[in-house]
C-alpha cells in the first residue's frame, strides 16, 4: 500500500518561495491522483491543487492559481509544490494525499484515502 511523506516546510517571509516535496513508498503511482492541501488552525482543511501522475495534468485552487505550481518526478515517485510570492493567509500545515480519484472529486479532502503527516508552512509579514 501507497504510504506518503511530505517534507520541505519552513518558517519564510512575505514574498518569498519554498518548494514541498511528497514521496511515495511502497506501491506504483499508476493511476492515482495525487491532492495538495492544507490547514491552518482552527480552519478546514483546505484543497490547493491535485495531480493526475500518469498524464501529469494538474489542477489549482483559485486562491493559489498563478502562484503555486505541482510537478512530479517519476523516478522518484516525488510530488511538489512549489509556492511563490508566499503570503501570511498561506501558513497552514501541508498534506499531500493520493486514490484512485474521478476529476470531480478531487477538492474534496474526503475522498482521499491516503495522507502524509503533514509540514507546516509558516510565512511571516
Amino acid at each position: 500500500q501507497v504510504q506518503l511523506a511530505e517534507a520541505g516546510g519552513g518558517l519564510v517571509q512575505t514574498g518569498d518561495s519554498l518548494t514541498l516535496s511528497c514521496v511515495a513508498t511502497g506501491g506504483t503511482l499508476s493511476g492515482y491522483r495525487l491532492g495538495w492541501f492544507r490547514q491552518a488552525p482552527g480552519k478546514d482543511r483546505e484543497y490547493v491543487g491535485a495531480l493526475s501522475w500518469n498524464d501529469r495534468r494538474t489542477y489549482y485552487a483559485d486562491s493559489v492559481k498563478g502562484r503555486f505550481t505541482i510537478a512530479r518526478d517519476n523516478a522518484k515517485t516525488t510530488m511538489y509544490l512549489q509556492m511563490n510570492n508566499l503570503k501570511p493567509e498561506d501558513t497552514a500545515v501541508y498534506y499531500c494525499a493520493t486514490g484512485r480519484l474521478i476529476l470531480s472529486s478531487l477538492p474534496y479532502a474526503r475522498n482521499y484515502p491516503t495522507w502524509g503527516q503533514g509540514t507546516q508552512v509558516t510565512v511571516s509579514s
